[in-house]
């Protein structure tokens, strides 16, 4: 197959990664919503599938699955093989997003519950603007950085007291997931903007079968599997909602509004996680949710109207 084209942009978007018009910018931002909201399910669909798998084996079989359902799209599309020159984001987004973020978060849940885990998805936004800066060249406003950073702050100290203030061994691996992922998703947004952002994450988990597939097959051999309803829903989520539904509609946000905005939305993920692990894990809230929701959400309002 012949490598693409670097002239081909997502629908609706330019080369370069600026979108066409008012109807492009909302469209980026209701799928970076969406992209949100896949993610922040993660978190509870892990703790689900660590009841039937071990963290080695849930890993390596959950990008296995998303991995076989993008190429698949891609075989049957008959999407071109990308240009060599993109082959060495596709690498970083594969080593933060694919790999090493689910697999840090992973191994912290161990020992860690939602709430403490969620710090790092409130610190997520800012570290990803920061890496955006360095690595994209953006230079958000002021208002946009002091928004950003009170945002982030009230995420984290949300978050922190909702797990009693105390550090655990799990943070060495949250903390590690964070640079990773924040990475991963810089390059993505970056990619985005001369590709598909589902050709972005389609590559990205082809290319880390070579290690996955082994993996797997080691796991499997010290990791005794036990198959419940629970371990089953879990796995199918994290591989199809979030490693690949999740990341298409997000990269495809990222491209259109851009990557320190897009970051930003990620301020409310903590506090959809937490709903959700109060359906799905039977973990409690304290009266502190409300107000430090409605701080998130002027601050993303804040974070969305200024000039970058």
């Amino acid at each position: 197959m012949r490598a693409q084209s670097s002239a081909t942009a997502p629908s609706g978007i330019a080369v370069g990664g600026q979108d066409t018009g008012g109807h492009g910018r909302s469209s980026g931002t209701l799928q970076a919503a969406l992209g949100v909201v896949a993610f922040s399910l993660t978190f509870p669909a892990t703790a689900w599938g660590l009841e039937g798998f071990g963290p080695w084996s849930l890993i390596a079989v959950r990008s296995i699955l998303a991995a076989v359902i993008a190429g698949g799209c891609l075989l049957a599309l008959r999407v071109p093989l990308p240009e060599r020159r993109h082959r060495a984001g596709l690498a970083v987004v594969g080593a933060g997003v694919v790999l090493g973020f689910p697999l840090l978060t992973t191994l912290a849940l161990q020992t860690s519950t939602t709430a403490h885990a969620a710090v790092v998805v409130g610190l997520l936004p800012l570290t990803t603007a920061l890496f955006s800066a360095l690595r994209v060249g953006t230079r958000p406003s002021r208002t946009f950085w002091l928004a950003a950073i009170a945002g982030a702050a009230a995420v984290i100290a949300f978050t922190v007291q909702q797990s009693g203030g105390a550090l655990t061994s799990a943070d060495a691996y949250l903390f590690a997931a964070l640079l990773v992922c924040a990475a991963g998703y810089t390059e993505g947004g970056r990619l985005a903007r001369v590709m598909p952002g589902w050709h972005v994450i389609g590559w990205a988990l082809v290319l880390c079968l070579p290690l996955t597939v082994p993996m797997a097959a080691v796991a499997q051999s010290f990791e005794p599997v036990h198959l419940t309803a629970h371990g089953v829903a879990g796995l199918l989520w994290v591989a199809v909602g979030s490693q690949f539904l999740g990341l298409v509609v997000w990269y495809r946000g990222m491209a259109a509004i851009g990557i320190p905005k897009a970051s930003q939305l990620q301020l409310a993920q903590p506090l959809l996680t937490l709903v959700w692990s109060v359906l799905l894990l039977g973990e409690h809230l304290t009266v502190a949710a409300p107000l430090t929701a409605a701080a998130v959400l002027v601050c993303i309002a804040v974070t969305q109207r200024a000039r970058g």
